[in-house]
């Protein structure tokens, strides 16, 4: 019976694999089950959800699709957050904004991003990148900049040539002549 399991979790963990174009390994050592459930919570609103998985199994599974990780990565307990490089980026803000994270209870421990695997600086580095919405506002930023400073230069020298008219009018005192 336990062959039959864990060919299925194999088979499960295999599709996730190659359904997803991105992860993030996270160690989990130390959480109660409370600490636990917040954390997938959390994830889940973003739209990404944690596996715990056996060691032996994912890194079986991970030979088999020809990712290659460092072998001090899968020791102690795993969790995987599989998904597109939306969820991995949102799975490293949640972990590194928690307090176990803060309180060294859990950590990333590497990642995969778009088929490029990543230490696990990098992988911690995610957090760190803005999310979808703020990369569109800061490309239509770049895309509007030209413009608006297109409008400020021809708005100019009428600007410049009213406040020269109003000085002169203040210095002569107002009349009219």
């Amino acid at each position: 019976m336990p062959n039959l399991v864990n060919k299925l979790l194999s088979q499960d963990l295999d599709r996730a694999v190659k359904d997803s174009d991105s992860m993030i390994l996270i160690s989990l050592g130390g959480l109660s089950v409370s600490e636990s459930e917040d954390l997938r919570a959390s994830l889940a609103e973003g739209g990404a959800r944690l596996h715990m998985v056996r060691n032996t199994l994912i890194k079986l599974v991970f030979e088999q699709n020809g990712i290659d990780l460092p072998t001090d990565v899968l020791t102690g307990n795993t969790a995987v957050v599989f998904g597109q490089p939306e969820h991995a980026i949102h799975a490293a803000k949640v972990v590194h904004e928690s307090a176990p994270r803060k309180e060294g209870r859990i950590q990333v421990k590497a990642g995969r991003l778009e088929g490029r695997v990543l230490g696990a600086e990098s992988a911690r580095a995610l957090a760190d990148l803005p999310d979808k919405d703020s990369l569109r506002a800061m490309f239509l930023s770049c895309l509007s900049a030209p413009a608006r400073n297109l409008v400020g230069v021809l708005a100019a020298p009428p600007g410049a040539l009213a406040r020269v008219i109003q000085a002169h009018a203040d210095a002569d005192g107002g009349s009219e002549g």
